[in-house]
């Protein structure tokens, strides 16, 4: 079943409702930030979502799990959300970016340690921005995938599928939503995991 799309009515004097779609991220932090700790910044960035930007419908248990590549850094406090926005992906992710600010995440190093990393898996059943661009970062080789990263916006996440860390937290808000270029659903992407891979994702 794939995320559904939900209407509200609109504000007083619209006429039109406004379209609201489900969007799913994921949270990590694998530095602590003013003496508080990675569990704590990632409590903490769920009060930066004011109602301007959406609805958090689901949040997950918290995770840690190694940091990706193996050695990379400490290890992360892994969790995702539901969240109900009437937002556009571009814009959506704008915020995220800001939020990401305020927590002092520093992008200087691709896969590096960070205060707060918040991605955008998902958003309904939308291929973003096209389907072309989207295989071919699908496809990338690990190797180039260490040093080279989108300018675009890419959804879904083209790496969704490989990832345990944000698989099994997205199976506790939304286990049946079903990626809409390989047609299976979260729970069946986190049952075909590696056990070995599934083992590095401890409950906190």
């Amino acid at each position: 079943m794939t995320v559904p799309q939900v209407t509200r009515q609109g504000k007083i004097g619209k006429k039109s409702p406004q379209l609201r779609s489900l969007a799913l991220i994921a949270v990590g932090s694998n530095q602590g930030l003013r003496n508080g700790t990675p569990h704590d910044t990632v409590l903490n960035a769920l009060k930066e979502f004011p109602v301007k930007v959406g609805s958090i419908r689901a949040f997950s248990r918290l995770f840690r799990t190694a940091a990706f590549p193996a050695g990379s850094g400490p290890d992360f406090v892994n969790a995702a959300f539901a969240l109900e926005t009437e937002l556009d992906a571009a814009d959506l992710l704008s915020h995220l970016h800001e939020v990401e600010s305020l927590f002092r995440r520093n992008r200087t190093k691709r896969w590096g340690p960070r205060t707060l990393d918040l991605d955008l898996i998902a958003m309904a059943d939308q291929v973003l921005p096209d389907r072309e661009t989207f295989d071919h970062w699908a496809q990338l080789p690990i190797d180039q995938q260490m040093t080279t990263s989108p300018e675009r916006l890419i959804l879904p996440h083209p790496r969704v599928h490989e990832r345990a860390f944000v698989l099994i937290p997205l199976a506790d808000v939304a286990p049946e939503w079903r990626h809409p270029v390989r047609g299976v659903s979260v729970q069946e992407m986190v049952d075909a995991l590696p056990e070995n891979l599934k083992n590095e994702v401890e409950p906190l």
